[in-house]
């Protein structure tokens, strides 16, 4: 009987408390659902143009990590970015781009090893922050037919001849208030809106960047 009544009054606690909890925990639950926005996609790029016949602007030299973000920093970019990277390499500042800033980010690139490479580092970047996974867009493609109507920010790691032809056929296409942020190299004689040097053991390093009107 002294057990029957031990195990009585066991369930009866048991309930008791699970009861307890169960209110204490609808008393704390937030009254309405909290919203998760999706990340938004990617724009579009027509790939038709691809001519992988053609020398790239410029050799593959990787830019400094310092430099990359330094660049990003003086363009201010955010999360409403669209940026592009033109002559993209290892996808480097496409994947700070996003990964850093928030912004959408795409990289035009000829050459498709490179593009191969900087598939592999967004998988790798993709690894520790998967958030970023639709921001993310690598294309091969010649960057002077490259749609760039959508961009608020462009990066360039160019030779000077390139940037001139940047300057010549790109820039009057572009819409007011998009900035250009350029490693190493100037657009000719078209004023900078803002230089800066970074300075990595005994070198320095340029960064220009222009705010079209």
């Amino acid at each position: 009987m002294a057990n029957l009544f031990r195990l009585i009054l066991i369930a009866a606690i048991t309930t008791s408390t699970l009861v307890a909890c169960q209110i204490w925990v609808n008393s704390e639950a937030p009254k309405t659902p909290i919203e998760i926005k999706p990340l938004p996609s990617v724009p579009n790029i027509d790939p038709k143009n691809s001519d992988p016949e053609r020398t790239p602007d410029a050799p593959y030299l990787q830019t400094p990590e310092r430099v990359v973000i330094k660049m990003l920093e003086m363009a201010k970019v955010n999360s409403q970015d669209v940026v592009y990277d033109l002559g993209s390499g290892d996808g480097r500042i496409v994947i700070a781009a996003a990964q850093n800033f928030g912004a959408k980010a795409i990289g035009i690139e000829i050459d498709p090893e490179l593009i191969r490479e900087s598939e592999r580092a967004t998988k790798a970047a993709i690894d520790k922050t998967p958030q970023i996974r639709s921001q993310i867009k690598f294309v091969k493609q010649d960057l002077f037919k490259t749609d760039l109507r959508d961009a608020t920010v462009i990066t360039l790691y160019l030779l000077p001849q390139a940037n001139l032809r940047v300057r010549a056929e790109i820039l009057p296409k572009l819409k007011s208030g998009t900035r250009i942020v350029s490693y190493q190299y100037s657009l000719g004689d078209l004023s900078a809106t803002r230089t800066e040097k970074v300075k990595i053991g005994d070198q320095e390093h340029m960064i220009y960047l222009w705010i079209l009107d």
